[in-house]
This record gives C-alpha cells, sequence and structure tokens, in this order.
C-alpha cells in the first residue's frame, strides 16, 4: 500500500468577518431559534436563497 497525498485539497468552506447591528443579529437568532437551527446555518440558506433568486432573474 502506498500512503495518499492530498496537500492540495482546499477546505470547502472560508471563514469570514461581517459586522451586523446587534438588534439584527438578536432577529436572525431569534428565528433561528423558532426554526431549531444554528443560527449561521440559517444566515447561509438565506444567502444561498437569496443569490438563487438573483441568479434566476
Amino acid at each position: 500500500m502506498k500512503m495518499a497525498n492530498f496537500s492540495n485539497l482546499k477546505p470547502s468552506t472560508t471563514s469570514i468577518s461581517l459586522r451586523l447591528s446587534d438588534s439584527l443579529l438578536e432577529g436572525i437568532r431569534r428565528q433561528a431559534n423558532q426554526l431549531d437551527v444554528p443560527y449561521q446555518s440559517l444566515m447561509k440558506i438565506w444567502l444561498t436563497e437569496k443569490l438563487g433568486e438573483s441568479a434566476s432573474n
């Protein structure tokens, strides 16, 4: 057997910093809590949906 080398693989996600008002973040967290999903996951879902909408126009 030969050991595989995956040194060229890139992470599938990238971390970003995003400044939001406290009230906006609280609203997102509240909505995520109602839907029982992590708030960051909800934000990714919303961004993906919006991107899809704008791409289809």
